[in-house]
C-alpha cells in the first residue's frame, strides 16, 4: 500500500493545498495510505476533521507526516530545508520553477528524490486533467479583473441614470492564454469593453467571440510555441511592432492586464515607462508577470506602485487568493498525475512514457530539466 503525504505549506503568500478532501478519499479508495499534516486545509476551508473523514490519517508534526512516505503532494516548490527533508527515494509532485529555485533542485537531487514538476507536465491531450498551470491561470486571470476593479475610480459597466449617462471603462489584455482569456471574459461580464493582443494571431477568434476586439500585429510571428506546447518569447521586432500598434490603445485604457509569461526566463517588458506616463491618471496595470520581473517596467511583484497617477499591481500569488477554488482545480490536476504513476500497485515511473518524460525534471540523482542542469552546472546555485 503506497504512502502520500501532503504537507502544510509554508510560503508567506500560499494558502493552497495540495489535496482536498474529495482528492483524498479518491486515493483511499484506490488502496493509498494518505496523511495529512493538520492544518494544511486551513487556508482553503478544508478542516483536519473533513480529511480524517475522506480517510486521511491527519499528524501534527512534518516528519511524522514524511516518514515512510512514497509520495509526496506539494503546491509551491520546496525551500532547500524542505527538499533535505523528504524521505530519500521518494516522488515528489509540485510546482517545481526549477531555474529559479536551483538551490532546492540541487537538495532534491542529492536527497535521491524523484520530482514530477506539476509546471513542465506537456501540453497534450493525453495530460489535459494534468495542466496545473492553466487552472491556476484561470483564477488569475478572474481575480486580476477584480482586483482592477476594485482599484479603479471608475465604473466598469455602462450606466444610463437620471444623473447622466457613465461609459463603460475600457480594458486591454496583452496576451491571450488561459489567463488572458478568463480576464477578457470577466471584463466582458461586468460590462467594460475590451480589446486584446497577443503574439499568436490564430486567438483573434478566440478573442472575438468573447466579445472583445482583438488588436492585431500585421505579420505575427512565426512558431509562437515551444515544445511542450509552452509559449515562446517574442522577438525584438515583434514587440516593437506591438508597442506601436497598442500605443494608442494604452493611452486610452482604463484597466491594463498582462499577462505574458515565457517559463524560466525573465518576463518580457511589454509595457515600459513610457507607456505608463501616457495613460491618465486613475488607470490601472495588474500584472499577472510581476513574480517574473513583470511585463510593466515599473511593476514590483507584491507591491502598488503609483506612478504618473496610475496605479500599477504586482501581486505574487493570485491563485493563492482564491484558495478553496484554486485548490479543489489543482489537487484534481495532482489526483491525475498520481493516477498516472500509479497504474497499479505501487508508483511507476516509467521514462517511455511522454507525459512521465517531460515532466520528471529530477530523477535518481540526476537534474533532467535541461535549462537547470545547464544553469547548476555553470556555478548559478550556491
Amino acid at each position: 500500500m503506497p504512502v502520500f503525504s501532503i504537507l502544510r505549506e509554508s510560503g508567506p503568500h500560499e494558502a493552497r493545498v495540495a489535496a482536498t478532501p474529495e482528492t483524498v478519499a479518491r486515493m483511499v479508495q484506490n488502496g493509498a495510505a494518505v496523511r495529512v499534516q493538520a492544518g494544511a486545509g486551513a487556508g482553503a476551508c478544508f478542516a483536519d476533521a473533513d480529511y480524517a473523514a475522506a480517510g486521511a490519517t491527519v499528524m501534527a508534526e512534518s516528519a511524522a507526516v514524511l516518514d515512510g512516505a512514497q509520495a509526496v503532494l506539494k503546491v509551491a516548490p520546496p525551500s532547500p530545508e524542505e527538499a533535505r527533508a523528504l524521505p530519500r527515494g521518494c516522488v515528489l509532485v509540485a510546482f517545481l520553477e526549477p531555474t529559479r529555485n536551483l538551490a532546492s533542485v540541487r537538495a532534491l537531487a542529492e536527497a535521491q528524490v524523484s520530482v514530477f514538476a506539476m509546471d513542465l507536465v506537456p501540453r497534450i491531450t493525453r495530460a489535459q486533467k494534468m495542466d496545473a498551470l492553466s487552472s491556476q491561470a484561470n483564477v488569475a486571470g478572474y481575480k486580476a479583473v477584480l482586483l482592477a476593479a476594485a482599484q479603479l475610480p471608475r465604473y466598469f459597466p455602462l450606466l444610463m441614470t437620471a444623473a447622466g449617462t457613465v461609459k463603460p471603462a475600457k480594458v486591454l489584455v496583452f496576451g491571450v492564454g488561459v489567463a488572458g482569456l478568463q480576464a477578457i471574459a470577466t471584463a466582458r461580464r461586468l460590462g467594460a469593453v475590451v480589446e486584446a493582443t497577443d503574439i499568436r494571431a490564430e486567438t483573434k477568434e478566440q478573442v472575438e467571440s468573447l466579445g472583445a476586439r482583438f488588436l492585431l500585429v500585421e505579420g505575427g510571428q512565426e512558431g509562437s510555441d515551444e515544445s511542450g506546447g509552452y509559449a515562446k518569447e517574442a522577438s525584438d521586432d515583434y514587440r516593437r511592432r506591438q508597442a506601436e500598434l497598442v500605443g494608442k490603445h494604452l493611452a486610452e485604457a482604463d484597466v491594463v492586464i498582462t499577462t505574458a509569461q515565457v517559463p524560466g526566463r525573465q518576463a518580457p517588458v511589454l509595457v515600459t515607462a513610457d507607456m505608463v506616463r501616457s495613460m491618465r491618471a486613475g488607470s490601472v496595470i495588474v500584472d499577472l508577470a510581476a513574480s517574473q520581473g513583470g511585463n510593466c517596467e515599473l511593476t514590483r511583484a507584491g507591491e502598488t506602485v503609483v506612478a504618473h497617477g496610475v496605479s500599477i499591481l504586482g501581486p505574487p500569488n493570485l491563485p493563492a487568493t482564491v484558495a478553496a477554488n484554486a485548490s479543489e482545480l489543482y489537487s484534481r490536476n495532482v489526483l491525475a498525475a498520481v493516477t498516472h504513476l500509479w497504474p497499479g500497485q505501487e508508483l511507476v515511473l516509467d521514462l517511455l512514457d511522454e507525459i512521465t518524460d517531460g515532466s520528471l525534471a529530477v530523477h535518481a540523482g540526476e537534474v533532467r530539466h535541461g535549462a537547470t542542469a545547464e544553469a547548476l552546472q555553470s556555478g548559478a546555485a550556491s
